[in-house]
């Protein structure tokens, strides 16, 4: 008999599945803590962390918003991966509640002090990867087990963010080993499901050149990507570093082209996914940029956060919510207000860098429009995250 989807849940709609609070919820909270980083950023309001400004705003978009959204993508895919049933209900709001303790926590930590926020905060990845590997060895699933490594490297990374911060003052090669993992697994998701979809849509409206599937071209892409993020992490401003880079850069945005992308401007899911992925070799080659002290190195930073992680973000969680919801996969007007605003806000981050003549009004347009994105794909979603799946 084919296996149950879910079980006979009888409570709130937004904890049967795993994506349900915490796309909400995270993207909630990206748009909100962006709103709560620019009064600081200009020395307006004072934070209660005991983090620097600047540390309290990258950790929480990369341990708080993107560890939401990986857990949201996991708790999503892994039932697919496994055919065993989805985590829901009480397991789910005590996951959900302890990623919401670790945003009290990190907030509150110059009054909690620094060490039991970091435990508070550490908790949900290791919960989070310990669920996962549990779902995944019951299945017997092994291949699927490297996600699980992902998320403990993320879980590492964590602690030696709040570490580093206590020791050094600012986390410098946290803040790059973060970076680095997510790239790495947006390189790697990213080149499974981007190709995938794309193939998908074209060979029912537009047969022609298709995308070129996984091969042995991604697989040294993805083998130098570790090897040179690796380099940056430890010597981000060296010439070696720079050089490779700038070659990893192009590697990227070779693996790009043979996508097709070119061919997906009719549908707005598909072509956000190329669009996204854009950012990666952007990000590559400002970063080598740095590293021969021709730009700041926060410019390919940005291309990398705001660009690659923020719209493939957004691009994942539309889609994965409409298919996962009984909807169907259209871009709605909202929808596309909400890649147009991300896309802005990347741009206009990466140009005040770029432009420190401009800086200020480029910094609030990329705010606004970065809350918009946000904000805005948690309204126009509501209905889904909060209601009932469609049959």
């Amino acid at each position: 008999m084919p296996i149950p989807r879910l079980r006979d849940y009888r409570g709130p709609a937004l904890f049967s599945y795993g994506f349900r609070p915490f796309f909400f919820f995270g993207s909630v909270y990206a748009g909100a803590s962006i709103l709560v980083w620019l009064p600081a950023f200009y020395g307006h309001l004072k934070l209660g962390t005991a983090f620097a400004p600047r540390d309290w705003h990258v950790h929480e978009m990369l341990f708080g918003y993107i560890a939401a959204v990986v857990a949201g993508f996991l708790l999503t895919a892994v039932p697919n991966w496994t055919g065993r049933l989805p985590l829901q209900g009480r397991p789910l709001i005590l996951l959900f509640s302890v990623w919401v303790a670790g945003r009290v926590a990190v907030s509150t930590s110059s009054w909690i002090g620094w060490a039991p926020a970091a435990v508070i905060d550490v908790a949900f990845l290791i919960l989070l990867a310990a669920a996962a590997a549990r779902e995944i060895i019951a299945g017997k699933k092994w291949d699927n087990l490297k996600i699980v490594a992902v998320i403990s490297l993320l879980a590492v990374g964590n602690l030696a963010f709040h570490v580093e911060a206590h020791l050094a003052g600012l986390a410098e090669y946290a803040t790059r080993s973060g970076i680095a993992v997510v790239i790495v697994l947006i390189a790697l998701i990213g080149g499974r499901i981007i190709p995938s979809f794309t193939r998908n849509w074209l060979a029912k409206r537009a047969p022609g050149r298709m995308p070129t599937p996984f091969g042995r071209f991604d697989v040294a892409t993805l083998g130098l990507s570790v090897l040179v993020l690796s380099f940056w992490i430890a010597l981000p401003l060296e010439r070696t570093t720079g050089g490779l880079l700038l070659a990893c850069g192009c590697m990227h945005f070779v693996r790009l082209v043979r996508w097709t992308g070119y061919r997906t401007f009719a549908d707005r899911m598909v072509l956000i996914l190329h669009v996204a992925y854009a950012f990666v070799p952007v990000g590559f080659v400002l970063t080598a940029l740095a590293a021969f002290e021709l730009v700041a190195p926060s410019a390919g930073i940005h291309a990398w956060t705001g660009g690659a992680i923020g719209t493939m973000t957004l691009a994942v969680m539309s889609r994965a919510t409409l298919g996962h919801t009984g909807r169907q996969l259209e871009a709605s007007p909202a929808t596309h207000i909400v890649y147009a605003s991300v896309i802005v806000a990347a741009v206009a981050r990466v140009c005040a860098v770029l432009e420190p003549d401009h800086m200020g009004p480029l910094l609030a347009i990329a705010g606004i429009a970065w809350a918009v994105a946000f904000l805005g794909f948690a309204a126009a979603y509501s209905v889904a995250f909060w209601s009932p799946r469609r049959f």
